[in-house]
């Protein structure tokens, strides 16, 4: 044959040559001790076993003498040397080819080759493996003035009989000319060299016959060298990886227990290729005779069906579970409320009758005193017991029966004679000592139990509200509970000069704005679009970012961070940021758990939860889905009021509400701001923008910041007194026009007031200035015309210098050409603001201040199990979706493990590498979800003081479902139709740690990432890295790309597992194809590291991103 078959690849020849000048030096050191006249040609069979064993041992011992020079040369595809060498040369089974050998050659060791010849071989086979070459170099016993029959492929010579051959030579080769003959069965001879070396365990190597009409002897393919009529075809000619020597390999279908044995595989078994043994199948696997791999698809299909049966039970009643658990609280509730009722209806009962009897026995008791005023102690005695019967005044006479209690009377008869039952009202709400005092059959731990008491609270705080109108809801708290109550701070916001400038713009958004809004109050924020009613909110709760500001703003009258108060500031956004997967009440249970104080129990939160419900008209919808713009839930106005509601459960001090009203019908406003003034009456500090409120809704408010364009402030005062201040103007409000449209009207500039005194919209704000005596900026003076010269103005304008609120506005339109900037300073303005402003969120996001509210909420690890119990119950919920994920991966399987077929040159290679980006995209996008859909929900809790740990962890948590469930979804159809050597374990541990990896991968694209482009990169980025990742041949820079790629250690990881399998005959296509990739059998513990370490920095990044870069 040959020696420039094209099919050789260099890595494997360099393979190829360490391997067999490691075997030939550990082989000859031990043979060679064998005396050589015991070896000449014998007849006594007990002396032909005594050598066989004498060879087979010298050549099974090898590896405890040479295991440290294998370790260093081959370390990389030999992981462990005994296994893997008892794996190739263990003939201990079948020695028949040794024996047949040295009955056939009595001079066995002086034809075996020694060191120094498979080294020239190897190197010179290397050397000219890439070239049209037919022979190697030119050597001692093949030449061109020496070329014996021994040179040809199939053929081995001797040494002779007198000639001392040193086997460990490495250096020199031996005269090997003498008696060519054919190789032995077992055994290979290279072309080109006269000597032989064993065939290793899996393959089959039986002499070859010639094929006379094509002149090649077969299986080998070599030819016979012309000219030589008595050369005929001999043994093996080469042992290879299976691309260049497929003939030596044991064919599929067959396996060979020797090297000179090949038998059919039976029914039942399989045989893959190089086998030396035949293995079972599985039971429903169908297995003919010759059957190269099993058929274990019956079991995919299995799988496939369990698993899809499965899904779709759980895509059908995902929401039965949280329906009927839902439906059980419900009817516990209503129950609750029941009797709540009832005891209601029955204490009024009772104290009315109470106060009858009482009136008639006064009377009596008068009369009778009168007239028997001897017996007077002991009529009142009677009437002292007659005051616990169900009719004080008249007693059923003697001999009638008695008709049976009805329930309402028992009711009464439980009130009057336990008065402090928890049926009643008569729970303290608070008050430590008496719950402490309280006895254990009174604690208060079933729902039924908490209801009870929540409701009992509520129906006695109703009452008491309609007989008290004058008093605050805090007071009538305390008379429904006897006990004082819980008293929230106060919190006074005042603002003087407030002036925030767009940074780079010069714009003001804001100017000069002073005022204070105080507690107890409802304060109104109108005006014009584009009048900064949005920013003013902003600048009080502390969210305006991107603007310098400039002026005060006093917390309780000192200068103090709005931040140090946020645990008991509320602040409801324009949009409803509310989850549409959760129902009413979920969504509000769950902020009061984070946001009320840690030491409230549990019952008095509900009761907290169930007045705001109760307050805002959702009792009900309390268990409807909020919806979303997919999935209808409830109405746009309730879903506003939810959106309130998330604010007032966490008891605030001071509210802000952007637009609450905005889409509401006039009832709803009217019942939302119902509630928010019940609310003021616990003191708390109540500022909203309105859009055009309704005249009744405009007269439920009681104090009004009215702004022009640019941030100026037209009015802040009473709302009783806004139409005396502007009829002192000269604009009156028209009849049967509602004031605050009118006024609005003006400052937008579609209606000229109509006065005789000459004020436009454009001078109301320095009106208003001018009116409380605040200092006037001179440019506003200057477009005020004639009232520029009036003491008035304030500190600085009357000496002409500048005010300090200026900012740059009126220096610019002063200065010529100030606007003919050229656009690459434009551009470079652009630029700097749009640094500027990511740097301002940036150190938003950063800014800590000292807690000064006074309330401690629950800690990490408490918010961490609040938010464990909301995120798995909205992936209950949302079980549909996650159905279509896995029947994804289910086809996704399917098609990969059928169409890509393992490959034994490349150990399954192309259909890990298919693997590796199929699960990589299709879980990136399915864990996208996880993060990019809640991105404002986040951003609204997180600026509410809820803990962004918890909140994360609690969505990694629960995620892990799916980093353990879709592997298995996926390998149970790839692996039964792939049907790797690997085993399931492996492939399943390679797998759970690539889907780890990349989910963090997907949070750090959701969170960074707009969800479009972080669709694009999810789809691109496993493409692109696996492409980098299989580049064998390439610069180090390409190398170290390929090392930080996640595809190519989960690539290793996967090869690495089936090619450990590969052994025997395998055992140089095992290293030269991890030696052409890379990889290493020893590191596939360091594949799994590395993943898992990629996927832990990646949530760090994720997380980083997350709290640097959310908007607040």
């Amino acid at each position: 044959m040959e020696i420039s078959r094209g099919i050789f690849l260099n890595g494997h020849r360099v393979l190829s040559l360490a391997l067999f000048v490691t075997m030939a030096m550990n082989l000859w050191r031990c043979v060679r001790c064998i005396n050589e006249q015991e070896i000449i040609q014998t007849n006594v069979p007990a002396t032909s076993q005594l050598l066989t064993e004498l060879v087979y041992n010298s050549l099974f011992n090898l590896t405890a003498i040479f295991s440290g020079e294998i370790k260093d040369r081959l370390s990389f595809c030999v992981k462990d040397v005994n296994a893997d060498w008892n794996g190739a040369f263990n003939f201990s089974s079948n020695l028949g080819f040794l024996s047949s050998c040295i009955k056939t050659k009595g001079d066995l060791t002086q034809r075996l080759c020694t060191a120094a010849e498979i080294k020239f071989y190897f190197s010179g086979f290397y050397e000219s493996g890439s070239k049209s070459t037919n022979y190697l170099k030119p050597n001692k016993n093949c030449n061109l003035t020496s070329w014996v029959s021994g040179c040809e492929p199939g053929w081995a010579c001797s040494a002779g009989a007198n000639e001392k051959v040193d086997l460990k030579n490495v250096k020199q080769m031996p005269a090997r000319t003498f008696d060519c003959s054919p190789c032995c069965e077992g055994f290979f001879c290279p072309h080109g060299i006269t000597c032989m070396i064993p065939c290793p365990l899996g393959s089959y190597c039986p002499l070859a016959s010639l094929n006379k009409r094509t002149g090649i002897c077969e299986p080998y393919g070599y030819q016979l060298p012309p000219g030589h009529s008595n050369h005929s075809c001999g043994g093996a000619d080469i042992w290879a990886d299976v691309g260049s020597s497929t003939e030596v390999f044991c064919s599929a279908g067959s396996y060979c227990p020797s090297t000179i044995e090949k038998i059919p595989c039976s029914s039942g078994h399989y045989c893959r290729a190089g086998s030396t043994s035949q293995k079972r199948c599985f039971r429903l696997a169908s297995c003919n005779s010759k059957t190269a791999n099993q058929n274990i698809t019956a079991y995919g299909i299995i799988l496939f069906a369990s698993l899809s049966t499965l899904l779709l039970i759980i895509y059908n009643c995902s929401d039965q579970v949280i329906t009927t658990r839902e439906r059980r609280q419900a009817k516990s509730r209503e129950a609750a409320a029941r009797s709540a009722r009832e005891t209601a209806q029955a204490r009024e009962k009772w104290k009315s009758a109470k106060d009858i009897a009482k009136k008639h026995a006064i009377g009596l008791q008068t009369q009778f005193s009168r007239t028997f005023s001897r017996k007077k102690s002991v009529r009142q005695t009677d009437f002292g017991k007659a005051k616990h019967g169900t009719d004080a005044a008249a007693l059923p006479p003697k001999g009638k029966k008695i008709k049976e209690q009805s329930n309402l009377t028992k009711i009464m008869h439980e009130l009057d004679d336990d008065p402090n039952n928890h049926e009643g009202f008569n729970l303290e709400i608070g008050d430590k000592n008496l719950k402490k005092n309280m006895p254990k059959g009174k604690q208060l731990h079933t729902h039924s139990q908490i209801f009870k008491y929540a409701y009992g609270q509520i129906e006695k705080e109703k009452a008491l509200q309609e007989q008290n109108m004058n008093l605050t809801f805090s007071g009538v708290i305390s008379m429904a509970t006897d006990i004082e109550i819980r008293t929230r701070p106060m919190i006074e916001v005042a603002f003087k000069d407030l002036t925030l400038t767009l940074k780079g713009k010069k714009r003001h958004l804001l100017r000069c704005v002073t005022g204070k809004i105080m507690p107890g109050r409802v304060s109104a924020v109108m005006g014009p679009s584009g009048a900064g009613k949005t920013t003013f909110l902003s600048a009080l709760a502390g969210k305006a970012t991107g603007c310098t500001m400039s002026g005060l703003i006093l917390i309780n009258g000192k200068v103090e961070s709005i931040h140090s108060y946020k645990k008991i500031i509320g602040f409801v956004p324009q949009d409803d940021i509310v989850h549409g997967n959760l129902t009413v009440e979920e969504n509000l249970w769950f902020s009061a758990r984070c946001r009320l104080a840690a030491d409230l129990t549990k019952p008095e939160k509900v009761l907290v939860v169930e007045r705001v419900i109760e307050s805002l008209g959702l009792q009900a919808v309390r268990d409807s889905l909020v919806g979303t713009v997919e999935k209808r839930g409830i109405s746009g106005g309730q879903r506003k009021r939810v959106n309130v509601g998330l604010e007032m459960v966490m008891e605030p001090s001071l509210l802000i509400l952007d637009e609450p009203t905005s889409g509401l019908d006039s009832s709803s406003s009217q019942l939302l701001l119902r509630a928010l003034r019940r609310e003021a009456l616990e003191g708390v500090n109540i500022c909203m923008v309105v859009h055009q409120p309704s005249y009744a809704l405009f007269k439920m408010f009681d104090d009004l910041i009215l702004l022009a364009k640019g941030g100026l402030t037209v009015y802040h005062g009473s709302v009783k007194k806004v139409e005396e201040y502007f009829a002192g103007l000269g604009i009156n409000v028209p009849e049967r026009v509602n004031p605050p449209d009118y006024f609005i009207d003006i400052l937008e500039g579609i209606v000229k007031p109509n006065t005789s005194s000459s004020v436009n919209d454009k001078q109301l704000p320095v009106r208003w200035m001018l009116h409380n005596g605040y200092p006037v900026p001179s440019d506003m003076l200057q477009n005020f015309g004639a009232l520029t010269e009036s003491p008035c103005h304030g500190e600085g304008s009357g000496n002409g210098e500048p005010n300090r609120h200026d900012g740059g506005v009126a220096a610019n339109a002063r200065s010529p050409g100030a606007g003919d900037q050229s656009f690459a300073g434009d551009l470079w303005q652009d630029v700097k603001f749009s640094v500027e402003l990511k740097r301002d969120h940036i150190q938003h996001n950063f800014l800590k201040s000292k807690d000064l509210s006074n309330r401690k909420t629950p800690g990490v690890f408490k918010q961490y199990r609040y938010f464990l119990g909301r995120v798995g119950k909205q992936r209950l919920r949302e079980a549909r979706i996650q159905l279509v994920d896995y029947l994804i991966l289910l086809l996704a399987g399917a098609c990969l493990g059928t169409v890509a077929k393992v490959n034994d040159e490349t150990f399954g290679a192309l259909g890990y590498t298919y693997t590796v980006i199929a699960v990589s995209l299709l879980c990136k996008i399915g864990a996208l979800r996880t993060f990019s859909l809640d991105k404002l929900h986040y951003w609204r809790e997180s600026a509410s003081g809820m803990s962004s740990l918890a909140y994360f962890l609690a969505k990694d948590t629960v995620d892990h479902f799916n980093t353990i469930i879709k592997p298995l979804v996926y390998l149970s159809m790839f692996y039964f139709f792939n049907n790797p050597r690997s085993s399931f374990t492996d492939n399943y541990i390679v797998m759970v740690c690539l889907v780890y990896c990349v989910t963090g991968i997907a949070y750090a694209f959701a969170i960074f990432l707009e969800p479009g482009p972080a669709q694009l990169w999810s789809v691109l980025l496993p493409v692109v890295l696996t492409l980098i990742a299989t580049q064998n041949k390439g610069s180090r820079i390409m190398k170290l790309a390929s090392n930080l790629c996640y595809t190519k250690w989960a690539l290793e990881a996967f090869v690495v597992a089936n090619a450990e399998r590969y052994s025997g005959v395998w055992l140089i296509t095992r290293c030269g194809s991890l030696l052409k990739n890379g990889y290493d059998l020893n590191e596939w513990g360091l594949c799994i590291f590395i993943l898992i370490l990629t996927g832990i920095l990646s949530r760090y990044l994720a997380f980083f991103c997350m709290v640097v870069f959310q908007k607040k």
